[in-house]
C-alpha cells in the first residue's frame, strides 16, 4: 500500500474567468465562460474557451495544467523532497550554518610582496 505524500487542493489554485469572444456569437461574448487556471506553487498555467460551459472549460483546463512540463517538473521535484531524495533550500541553510563554526573555518594571512 501506498502512503500519500503531500496533497494538492483547491487552493492551491487560482481561477481566472473571462469572456471567450470569437465563435459562439453572443453567448461567448457577453459571458465570462472561458477559465485560466494557474497553479501558485509551480507557476503553470492552462486555459480553456473552447466550451459555452464555465464548468466544462474549467475541467479542460485543469486537465491541460496537469499534463504542462512545469506542472510536471514541480510534482517530480516535490515528490523527490517530500521522499528525502532532495534536500530543500531551508535543510540546505542549515547545514551551512551548522558548518560555520570556527573550528570549520580557516584563516589565511598574505604578506604584501
Amino acid at each position: 500500500m501506498r502512503d500519500l505524500l503531500f496533497s494538492i487542493t483547491k487552493k492551491d489554485f487560482t481561477f481566472q474567468y473571462f469572456t471567450a469572444g470569437g465563435k459562439g456569437g453572443q453567448h461567448q461574448n457577453k459571458v465570462h465562460s472561458a477559465v485560466r487556471v494557474i497553479h501558485k506553487d509551480s507557476g503553470a498555467r492552462a486555459e480553456s474557451r473552447k466550451s459555452r460551459h464555465q464548468h466544462e472549460n474549467k475541467k479542460i483546463a485543469f486537465r491541460k495544467l496537469i499534463t504542462t512540463d512545469t506542472f510536471k517538473k514541480w510534482h517530480r521535484i516535490k515528490s523527490a523532497e517530500m521522499n528525502g531524495k532532495i534536500k530543500t533550500k531551508e535543510q540546505l541553510c542549515k547545514e551551512v550554518e551548522a558548518s560555520m563554526t570556527p573550528e570549520n573555518l580557516k584563516v589565511e594571512y598574505y604578506k604584501p610582496k
